[in-house]
């Protein structure tokens, strides 16, 4: 896999039109919530073609994102040409890693919205993440993110198996649906991760006519291995939840969102500490 996660350069494609139909996403409601609340600036790390970023500035509220991914941001730039001036003014972007993006800015709210972190796949990967996150939060400062909350029987779940899982309609082409398919590849039980296929079929008249797909890698968190990273990042828990509509965080829950704060001895030395042992 590559040493750059989640560059997307053919998800990016899709991405607007692919969630666009997905009507079971609550993340919007959630993160745009907290950027009222903070009232800003806000810095989202990994923000993608700003699904979350754009509904944010619309309500008035400066925000800077980052991502990885060139194509992600490319989209983004064409999206934000059709927002109005006063949205445009609010918005800051750019290409950056979020295990080594630093600025000398702090914010009140730092998110990282629908699941980025679980393309870190290495446990130095995933705390310089959380890093990022800690040293550009103001002394009270929150950090937001969500994951899935780990299936273990989904791992072995029909792997190799292809499952479409999302259709829309080609706007500009009548005619014309594309439909994303989801393949598991192979499956690491060690390390908590799967390698998969995202593949994109575009149709016309009952036929396929344009075949792209790309290769992904997911890893998952248990509770435990997400509190221990905390500890090492110079973070606590303010507040955890099973779902993105605030549900408790139980044995039913199918996600674990967290915000968290910096530890005081973290946020009294200007830097994110880590753990001491007695």
């Amino acid at each position: 896999m590559s040493t750059r996660p989640g560059v997307y350069s053919v998800a990016a494609k899709y991405y607007d039109q692919a969630f666009a139909v997905r009507e079971d996403l609550l993340d919007l409601r959630f993160y745009v919530d907290l950027a009222r609340q903070s009232g800003g600036p806000v810095l989202e790390l990994a923000c993608g073609t700003g699904r979350i970023l754009l509904p944010i500035a619309r309500q008035g509220i400066a925000i800077h994102g980052i991502d990885i991914s060139a194509p992600m941001i490319k989209i983004l730039r064409k999206n934000l040409q059709r927002e109005p001036a006063e949205v445009k003014k609010l918005i800051s972007v750019g290409e950056g890693d979020i295990r080594s993006f630093r600025s000398s800015r702090k914010y009140p709210l730092v998110i990282i919205p629908f699941r980025p972190l679980q393309n870190m796949h290495s446990l130095a990967d995933q705390l310089a993440a959380l890093h990022t996150a800690a040293v550009h939060m103001e002394e009270d400062g929150i950090l937001a993110f969500d994951v899935l909350f780990p299936r273990f029987d989904f791992f072995h779940w029909r792997t190799g198996e292809e499952s479409c899982e999302l259709e829309w309609a080609v706007k500009s082409k009548p005619g014309r649906i594309v439909r994303r398919y989801f393949r598991k590849d192979s499956v690491d039980k060690v390390n908590h991760s799967f390698t998969a296929a995202l593949v994109f079929r575009t149709y016309e008249g009952g036929k396929v006519i344009r075949e792209e797909a790309e290769p992904i890698k997911v890893s998952y968190y248990t509770y435990p291995h997400l509190r221990a990273l905390f500890l090492l990042a110079g973070l606590e828990i303010m507040e955890e939840y099973g779902s993105l509509a605030r549900a408790p965080l139980d044995s039913h829950s199918q996600q674990m969102v967290f915000l968290l704060k910096r530890r005081p001895e973290a946020a009294s030395s200007g830097r994110s500490a880590p753990a001491k042992c007695s």
